[in-house]
Parts: C-alpha cells; structure tokens; sequence
C-alpha cells in the first residue's frame, strides 16, 4: 500500500477538506488549532464545535459596531489579546506582550489592517477580514533603541492615511495599550487619542454562540488536564518525591498536547504554602497528608480562557475537621452567589448581595467575588462589598457574559487554604454552571 504525504498531514485523515470547526483539515497550517486528542475527546464528549468562520465575523462585527457607536474613526489595537480577538492571529504571544510588535487598526467602515513582524506578515492570510498586512508597529527601545521617535512618526502616519481614506474627517481614535513615543506621536498627527481598552473590553464581554462552543471545548480540554494532574499527584506524591512544580508541569503538558497555548500564572501550592495565597509553585516537595491547591488561568485550546480553581486533600488519612469546615465554606459562598447571577442584575447587586463569608477569613479574602472570562480574565470584576468602588462597575449583566465565581477561605497565620472557582455562564433566563471538574470528596465531608 502506498502512504501519500496527502493522508499524513491532516489532522484527521478520515474527514474531508474541513474539520468539524469549519477550518482546513491540515496539519501544516499557520493558524494554531486543536489536536486530534481534542478532537477525539470532545466527540467523544458529544460536545458541538464551534465554527471559527462564523465566530471570526461575531468577533469582527461586535467591534466593528462599537467602534461606529462611538463615533470613533477607528480602534487601534496593541494588545495581543485584543489582536487575537479581532484577527483570531497569534504571533509569539508572551514575547510580543512585553516586546509590542503588532497591531491592529479597526476602521469605523469595519477595514482591518495588521502590523506584523517583518518576516511573518502572512500569519493573518486565513482570515479574510484582515484586508492588509504591514509591518513597523514596533515602538519598543530594545528594537528601535534611539530612533524611537522616527519609527513612531511612520506608523501614526500611516495610520493617519488609513483613517482619512475610511473615516474621512474623524479625528477621534480609540487605542487600548501603546508605547510612550507611539501615543505622543498620534497626538502630533492630530488625532484625540479616546480609551480603547473601554471599547475592546465591553465588545469582548458578550460571547457570541461559536465562542461560547469554543469555551465548552476549551473547558472540557483544561478539565482533562486536569484529571491527568490530580491523577500524576495521587499517583506519586506518596513517593515523597514529587514537587509543587512536577504536579503543575503536568498541566503545561496536557495543555499543549490538546493544542492548548499557554498558562497566565504559576498558581498552584501544597500544605502550609497555600497560606497566605498567591504565593507560586515551586520545587517544595509535597507531603503526604497535606492539601494541594491551584488556579489554572490557562489559556487553552482556541485561545479560550479556562480559570478554575480546586483544592485537592492528599493522603491516607482524613483531613481535619477545620480543613472540611473551610472547604463547605467555601463551596457555599460560590454556590450562594452563583444563584444570584441573571440578566439584568447588576454589578453593585452581585456585590451588595453576596454570601458573608466568616469573619476570621475576611483578612485574606480573594481579591473579588466575581470577573469576566474569555480570551483571559476580563471586564467585569465584581467587586467584595467593603472593595467596591462606587460608578466604577455600574453595568447590568447580560445573556453571553461568562463570569468566575471566586472563593478563598483561609485564616491569617493559618496553615492552609481553600481555593475554588467556577466558571458560568448568563443564559437568556438566569445561568449555566460550565464547570463539570469535581471537589475533593475528603474535603467536602464525604
């Protein structure tokens, strides 16, 4: 039998031109996509992909109308997240968010442009929406080093040019994160530089139905992740061999082997380390007999934000009777305040209403009740009521918002902590819990 390169590079040789997600079934092409585990997981799952073609125009669209209901000539865009949602175009992520190379210039008329890196302009040619591909949005000292300035005159020049040809007249253009030169060189051109993180925020807030696919995909992806970690924790930390960093490479792992991109923080402890929280995973070796907890921020399989937290009760004995206390605790206050979650409730409602957690866990609190979730976390944070800011939040919850529901229950000078999270999502008539990862069944009492 004869093997043909045309049967080894798909993805998935036993479908046709296109996967199931409407984009080529081609292993060697440029956009980052799923793996055939993910594939093979979610089918198995009866999960319903998403077409990315349909949620690249929801995406294009969205922007494109808040951009013109502001009366904005247009939305100039550095940060990655808000190129990724704008394009669906990725180029070295975690790089480019601290060495700004791209951008992304959405005209009123909805005409998009891309800055690249100079030598990979034709990583945005699957999207159609993006009508040019440039180069020279690099604004950054490190690559421009004293010639800053003149780099940045180009640019706000171009874009002067691209603005004048559709948005004739308007000099008002929305930028959401840019280098000191790029901002005072836009102002020189003439332009009222107006908050492009309030546009690109609000537009990202409302998930259109394939994002809301994807997210499902996303989520299903993170949780068998996850399954794999608790499995290699349980596995090996009786060896008395196994680190905090050993557990949470696992994750990494399985992350990426479903095409998953990356993980936003190092969030994961074990025994005494999960008190005071936000402390970060290191080459502490975990005991038996102790708690193991973590937050994934992960940014997983279609670029789709999965953020949740599980405490794990390590061991061969029970755990204490002021552990599971926390641990009910805990799981009350997000279920408590997951119920309040519907359309058209507001922000300082959600605040004013939460659960009451004990007072010998207020000290150390997490650091809201609740945020929004999609490409990363993202607006809204719904803020603990002694935390609120009065005008900052005045919004209403709407149908396609995803929000996290955030716990952390531990005492000050403790030796433990619980953390958990939930992601859910606001349906037409009240909520969806999208999180199917179960809690630790010692610590729950059980």
């Amino acid at each position: 039998m004869t093997l043909h390169y045309s049967d080894t590079r798909k993805i998935d040789p036993t479908r046709g031109a296109r996967l199931g997600d409407n984009t080529p079934n081609d292993a060697d092409r440029v956009e980052i996509g799923p793996t055939r585990l993910a594939f093979g997981e979610w089918a198995a799952a009866g999960l319903e992909l998403p077409d990315l073609q349909a949620m690249r125009r929801y995406r294009w669209d969205r922007l494109t109308r808040h951009v013109a209901e502001r009366d904005y000539a247009g939305l100039l865009m550095f940060d990655p997240l808000n190129i990724r949602y704008a394009t669906d175009s990725t180029n070295m992520q975690l790089w480019n968010t601290h060495n700004p190379f791209r951008a992304v210039l959405l005209c009123a008329d909805g005409y998009m442009v891309i800055w690249d890196y100079k030598n990979s302009p034709f990583l945005s040619e699957f999207n159609p929406l993006v009508r040019e591909a440039r180069s020279g949005a690099d604004l950054f000292y490190f690559d421009r080093g004293d010639k800053v300035d003149v780099a940045a005159d180009v640019f706000s020049n171009e874009v002067r040019h691209l603005l004048a040809d559709h948005a004739p007249g308007n000099m008002r253009l929305a930028v959401d994160k840019v280098m000191l030169h790029g901002l005072r060189a836009l102002e020189a051109q003439g332009f009222a530089v107006m908050e492009g993180e309030e546009v690109t925020e609000k537009a990202r807030s409302v998930k259109g139905p394939d994002e809301i696919r994807a997210m499902r995909c996303s989520i299903h992806a993170c949780e068998a992740a996850c399954a794999e970690m608790e499995k290699f924790a349980r596995e090996n930390v009786p060896t008395g061999t196994v680190s905090e960093d050993d557990i949470w490479a696992v994750l990494h792992a399985e992350n990426i082997r479903r095409g998953g991109e990356w993980i936003e923080t190092r969030l994961l402890t074990s025994g005494p380390r999960t008190n005071p929280w936000f402390q970060e995973c290191g080459p502490r070796i975990v005991q038996m007999n102790e708690i193991v907890a973590f937050d994934t921020d992960l940014v997983g399989s279609y670029g789709i934000c999965t953020d949740i937290s599980r405490t794990w009760w390590i061991g061969d004995r029970p755990p204490r009777p002021d552990m599971i206390a926390a641990m009910q605790h805990a799981h009350d206050h997000i279920m408590t305040n997951m119920e309040m979650l519907k359309p058209g409730v507001t922000i300082p409602e959600l605040s004013a209403n939460t659960h009451v957690l004990h007072e010998k866990y207020q000290a150390q609190k997490y650091g809201c009740l609740m945020h929004g979730v999609g490409l990363c976390d993202e607006w809204p944070l719904v803020a603990y009521p002694d935390h609120a800011v009065p005008g900052s939040f005045d919004y209403a919850l709407e149908p396609g918002m995803v929000l996290c529901v955030e716990a952390l229950v531990g005492e000050v000078g403790g030796d433990f902590s619980i953390k958990l999270e939930d992601q859910v999502l606001i349906t037409e008539d009240g909520f969806e819990n999208l999180t199917a990862y179960p809690f630790d069944t010692a610590l729950m009492g059980g």
